[in-house]
């Protein structure tokens, strides 16, 4: 195809496509898929190899939330049997990341439920953080706590965090639409209070919520514009209890095409196929590392992930593997340009020489979904593979907060 060849050029020069590119990824035709994922696999490993970053999440605070972000299971008012607890306790929470890092995890991802944390709850946070590096000087770090005040990002620096999360979930034209209690303008602010402060920048997307393509992409270029390090892909988790309990918008093969697209506009980013990966991708999850260079090891917020044994032997199986914790994750010319670590800088519209041009790219409040659901699983043979799928969602009871060990 000559659009897949275009895109595969740009994406080796590092350079932006057209809006009109993008969207023809997206309407490709499933004859096409493999020949998409091809193209965007070239991409991948022009900057990425064959590596794939463990992140694991941590979930310091779990429920009442006082946001009323539809897609979340800790929402204002939400029905979901989830998981309710205060702050974990710094040992705990760096017990409960110890079990990441034995499964091979580069990254800690530390996550609260709640609009933004209080000046006392940076504090605990920062407690947080000296506990897990203690026991592991060279684990990335990344917060996630919701909306920041000014000089808390430097608070966080300080403290000793590599990274901040805080995703734009999608466009600003439908944000409204799924949350009011705050704003998309909200949540730019906050990218770049961490940005500005030296925090590498994690910000992402969810998709399946029953968005356009025009909005996947508007969200992906918007991404790219506030330099975004890392871009976690969320795939909806539709829970009862919420507002988008009926949301099943999403087959693999749109997976596949959505993680595609973000691969060309954020060639030499890290893509990070983050919550909803089992429920959507299922059988095709080892296509999407193809794509992608990073995924969540385990667990997630408030849904079970699949067994982290299962994750290795994927990454294995499929001829990549696991990136080491000595290993930069992103390119040279970009960890130059923010430091080095898990940042990536803001270079994509490039010559092939490496010429820096404008920005490049990088829910709720976490570095993916909180998804979780708490009706009985049905039946796996009711859907084609082909059509959207609701089930394999389970509700998560272990890990961090409960008295049943992680699954890394």
């Amino acid at each position: 195809m000559d659009l897949l060849d275009t895109l595969t050029a740009k994406g080796l020069r590092r350079e932006l496509p057209t809006r009109e590119e993008a969207l023809a990824v997206l309407a490709t035709t499933d004859d096409e898929l493999l020949d998409v994922v091809a193209a965007a696999g070239r991409v991948r490993r022009q900057w990425f190899g064959r590596r794939v970053k463990l992140n694991y999440l941590v979930n310091l605070k779990s429920g009442l939330c006082p946001e009323d972000c539809n897609y979340c299971s800790q929402r204002l008012g939400s029905k979901a049997e989830i998981l309710k607890y205060t702050w974990l306790k710094p040992e705990q929470a760096a017990e409960a990341a110890a079990a990441g890092l034995a499964g091979g995890a580069k990254r800690v991802c530390l996550v609260a439920s709640g609009r933004g944390p209080t000046d006392r709850d940076i504090d605990r946070v920062a407690d947080t953080i000296a506990a897990i590096k203690d026991a592991n000087e060279a684990v990335e770090v990344c917060a996630c706590l919701g909306l920041l005040s000014d000089n808390q990002a430097e608070r966080l620096k300080a403290a000793g965090a590599d990274a901040y999360n805080h995703n734009l979930n999608t466009s600003e034209a439908t944000y409204g639409d799924i949350t009011t209690t705050h704003t998309y303008a909200d949540r730019v602010d906050t990218v770049q209070k961490a940005h500005g402060a030296g925090l590498s920048a994690c910000s992402g997307l969810i998709a399946g919520m029953g968005e356009s393509d025009e909005d996947l992409v508007d969200v992906v270029y918007a991404l790219r514009e506030i330099g975004s390090d890392s871009v976690p892909v969320n795939f909806l988790i539709p829970f009862e209890g919420t507002p988008l309990a009926k949301e099943w918008n999403l087959t693999p093969q749109r997976c596949l095409r959505i993680l595609a697209m973000v691969r060309f506009v954020c060639p030499d980013v890290e893509v990070r196929i983050a919550g909803g990966r089992e429920v959507h991708l299922r059988s095709m999850q080892p296509l999407g590392l193809h794509i992608a260079n990073s995924i969540f090891l385990g667990d997630y917020l408030t849904s079970e992930g699949q067994a982290g044994q299962a994750d290795l032997d994927m990454i294995a199986d499929a001829g990549f593997e696991v990136e080491g914790a000595g290993e930069a994750t992103l390119p040279k010319h970009r960890s130059e340009v923010t430091g080095g670590g898990g940042g990536c800088g803001s270079v994509c519209s490039t010559d092939a020489s490496g010429s820096e041009g404008a920005h490049a790219c990088g829910t709720g409040g976490g570095c993916g979904p909180c998804g979780g659901h708490s009706a009985p699983v049905p039946s796996q043979a009711t859907a084609a593979n082909d059509e959207p799928q609701p089930d394999l969602v389970r509700v998560r009871r272990r890990g961090a907060g409960t008295e049943l060990a992680p699954n890394a």
